[in-house]
């Protein structure tokens, strides 16, 4: 037997996703694997307090394992729960957090509640990014990217979290490349023409965007694609070209020409419609969004008069809704092309009484005049990162009575949380809402109290 090859038993799940056994009571950190199983890993990395592992085989199975739906389990990237029943993937999710909070916020008195399920398991992501590269034969792939490889790309046949036209355009666009001899970007030589495709879907209205992302230059006989995409797929509303030659693997645009349509979808939350473009930010579950901020503003219990301070504010879902229910609306948010999109999103559902502001939060709060920002109800949604320190510190000094934290990171929440804790906030609950099924992400909503 290799040296590097040794026998674990897996105890549990880590926060990453990653299952955990224990070698001379030494933790490793594996790349697959399930509680309850006997598993041959190799060590790839050894570290003084813990090692990094991947699992070759499974020796004994756990009783929690099911057999997996998708034909790409076991390389792609995406789903690495999706072979653990997904009642366990709650629980393990809720252990998570309560973890979080415990080990990194110090804060043992919490209700942690059951985790809301998603309605839909699978087919619910309405953003869907597939990327090409050039194989050694000439050939090329399109699909998605393997585990913890952004050098290597494999075929994709079925994708189980996007909707079936998704995956029909997927086929139809492999063939068009290959038939019309077009150039395939080599992800390692950063040489070739086609780089990505990215999907945006309105989840309630059936509209689909598709979202070409090559290198520079002019997509050749733009008149083709449109007509063979519009005939075959009647779903797609808009048909967009991005230019990208940057070599960070990132499909967004510097150049965006609308090749097709309007260059958006449309998407309906509650009563609102919401125009989603190629490159903005929206929840990527579109039913578990509105599950998510109903729960948040059943914990806010909004009487009807308050001015309510959106930060982080992105293209305004959170604070359109919320305008139903309050006073006032006032939305910060860092992007310029999300706060556009936030005041055409209120524009065109007629909202009067709301104003977004373009910014960083830990600097516009210093600016804004005290009417912006006095008020009794602030909500956050940070990225994963959690609140800019000086942002957590500007928030502490405008001392709203009521705080809610929307985070999709419990570590960098539980640590946000902690320091409001020490200011006089109280936190006696969070309720997790899980938005990325069969994957190890997970979202929670907390309201805190000064």
């Amino acid at each position: 037997m290799s040296p590097k090859l040794v026998e674990l038993e897996i105890d549990d799940l880590a926060f990453d996703g990653k299952s955990v056994g224990r070698l001379d009571g030494k933790v490793v950190f594996c790349k697959g694997g399930l509680p309850g199983e006997r598993v041959l890993a190799e060590i790839t990395r050894s570290k003084p307090r813990y090692n990094q592992a991947v699992v070759r085989e499974i020796l004994r199975p756990s009783e929690l394992r099911i057999p997996a739906r998708c034909s790409h389990v076991n390389i792609c990237g995406g789903c690495t729960w999706q072979d653990l029943a997904y009642e366990q993937q709650l629980i393990f999710k809720k252990d998570q957090v309560r973890q979080c909070l415990e080990r990194i916020g110090k804060l043992e008195d919490v209700t942690v509640h059951d985790v809301v399920g998603s309605p839909d398991q699978f087919t619910y992501r309405n953003k869907m990014e597939f990327s090409f590269n050039a194989a050694e034969d000439s050939g090329f792939t399109l699909g998605l990217h393997e585990r913890g490889r952004w050098d290597r790309v494999f075929d994709l046949e079925h994708c189980y979290l996007a909707s079936d036209v998704v995956n029909d355009i997927t086929h139809w666009l492999r063939r068009y490349v290959a038939e019309k001899g077009l150039s395939v970007y080599n992800v390692g030589a950063h040489t070739g023409y086609m780089r990505f495709v990215v999907f945006r879907e309105g989840k309630n209205t059936g509209q689909v965007l598709v979202n070409v992302v090559t290198n520079y230059g002019e997509f050749p006989e733009p008149d083709a694609l449109v007509g063979g995409l519009t005939e075959a797929f009647p779903q797609i509303v808009t048909i967009v070209h991005n230019q990208n030659g940057q070599k960070s693997n990132i499909a967004t645009g510097e150049i965006e020409r609308v090749l097709y349509g309007s260059g958006y979808v449309e998407e309906r939350l509650e009563e609102f419609t919401f125009r989603i473009r190629a490159n903005s930010f929206f929840q990527t579950n579109s039913r578990q969004a509105e599950q998510l901020y109903r729960i948040g503003f059943d914990m806010l219990e909004l009487r009807g008069d308050e001015h309510v301070l959106d930060l982080y504010c992105g293209t305004g879902s959170i604070g359109i809704l919320a305008s139903a229910r309050c006073g006032r609306v006032t939305g910060v948010e860092l992007v310029p092309d999300a706060v556009a999109a936030a005041r055409e999103n209120a524009a065109i559902n007629n909202i009067t009484n709301a104003v977004f502001y373009e910014g960083d939060v830990k600097d516009l709060l210093n600016r804004l005049s005290g009417d912006d920002t006095e008020s009794e109800v602030v909500i956050v949604d940070p990225p994963r990162a959690g609140l800019h320190p000086k942002a957590l510190k500007r928030l502490l000094g405008l001392a709203p009575p009521r705080l809610l934290y929307i985070s999709c990171n419990p570590a960098t929440f539980a640590r946000d949380a902690a320091t409001l804790r020490q200011h006089g906030y109280q936190l006696p609950e969070v309720r997790p809402v899980d938005m990325f099924p069969h994957t190890m992400h997970i979202e929670l909503v907390s309201m805190l109290y000064r």
